[in-house]
């Protein structure tokens, strides 16, 4: 992506907009309220996307994959997210789950696992939060310890998005723990794997179609072998691994974003209120360009920190937290004011912004709460980040 021109996306781009956009339009909006309503697995979703091969496009082509740069998985995930954020956590969560093995993890573990995910054989969830570690990462007691040549884990890690679905689990634990962050290694564990368990799916504001759930290891024995990079490097490859993945985050928020806007326009339009359209009211047309406006800032900072992401540079961490924050920050602003357009009919669930609303706001939360991303960019600019932007 070096050569990629800053000024317009490539024809293959916008080709893999276009289509992810029919996709998303006829085979996952049809069920976006009833995944909401039942609070299910969007199954409608996961078979499309695996048919499509847009279930995990990051995957390289030498696993098998679609080979998808950063910038083809960001509109991918955005154009999920227009109709169905839950369902564009699919694609997400199985970047945010394999890439600390394509980061960091040897050549038979990537043949392994990222050829397994590519077929469409078990998606791949990410476990670093605990009960008591969230934006404190480093906190996490789950264990780790060398038994020969297996390690047997035990813990409890919370929040993991897709747990029970996912067949490929990336765990992240304590092998030394007198060495606080850099006593924490990272392994592959399989659903299927004996003393794996997981919990209740929690009750949920929005993405309720995406389950999310505590994964409970209990002398879980799995082989050396299935350890991500060198022992004590797995809390760096989690941190490189986010520095990536929040800009699929900021693409969720976008595509959620843009969803609203585009319904707050048909409706606004539609809607007669004093003998006219609210569309001709100024106060109306104030805040429809101002939703424009945000929308249009928040979808170039994303697509410029996936151009990063690609080429691995300097600043990545800067943009993935600045994109992340200012895109899901705007997506929470923008669909609140959809609602506003609508008034009555927006704050029912007969009408899709409601759901948007509340959709928006993990956004803020997950892979890294919003004041983490802040003080994430802060440390960026002081190091004189941007001095060589």
């Amino acid at each position: 992506m070096s050569d990629f021109p800053m000024y317009a996306l490539s024809e293959e781009h916008q080709e893999i907009r276009k289509v992810v956009r029919a996709i998303a339009t006829e085979k996952i909006a049809p069920f976006a309220a009833a995944v909401d309503e039942e609070a299910r697995y969007p199954q409608e979703a996961a078979d499309a996307l695996l048919a499509s091969d847009f279930h995990a496009p990051h995957v390289p082509e030498e696993y098998g994959g679609a080979g998808a740069d950063a910038l083809a998985t960001v509109l991918v995930i955005e154009e999920v997210a227009r109709v169905c954020v839950s369902s564009s956590l699919i694609p997400a969560v199985n970047k945010l789950g394999s890439l600390p093995v394509q980061i960091s993890g040897s050549e038979e573990l990537k043949a392994t696992y990222l050829g397994a995910l590519a077929r469409g054989e078990g998606g791949f969830s990410y476990c670093l939060s605990e009960p008591d570690a969230g934006s404190d990462a480093g906190g996490m007691t789950t264990r780790a310890v060398r038994d020969g040549d297996h390690y047997v884990l035990n813990g409890v890690k919370r929040w993991i998005t897709n747990a029970g679905e996912s067949e490929y689990y990336t765990v992240m634990a304590v092998t030394d723990p007198a060495a606080r962050t850099r006593g924490i290694s990272a392994f592959v564990v399989e659903k299927s794997d004996e003393g794996v368990s997981f919990g209740a799916p929690e009750k949920k504001l929005g993405i309720k179609g995406s389950p999310t759930k505590e994964v409970y290891l209990d002398n879980v024995r799995i082989p050396a072998e299935r350890m991500i990079g060198a022992e004590g490097t797995g809390f760096e490859t989690a941190m490189r691994t986010l520095d990536h993945t929040r800009v699929t985050i900021a693409a969720q928020a976008v595509g959620v974003a843009q969803g609203a806007l585009d319904y707050a326009l048909e409706y606004a339009m539609e809607r007669k209120q004093f003998g006219k359209s609210i569309s001709e009211f100024q106060g109306l047309q104030f805040l429809l360009a101002d939703m424009g406006m945000k929308v249009e800032a928040a979808r170039q900072m994303t697509y410029a920190a996936a151009g990063r992401s690609e080429r691995g540079d300097h600043d990545l961490t800067f943009f993935g937290a600045a994109a992340k924050c200012f895109a899901s920050d705007v997506a929470m602003e923008v669909t609140t004011n959809a609602v506003q357009v609508l008034g009555g009919y927006g704050y029912t669930r007969d009408y899709p912004v409601e759901r948007m609303m509340r959709d928006a706001k993990i956004t803020q939360i997950y892979e890294g709460t919003n004041q983490v991303q802040r003080i994430v960019m802060a440390r960026q600019l002081l190091a004189g980040v941007q001095a060589e932007i």
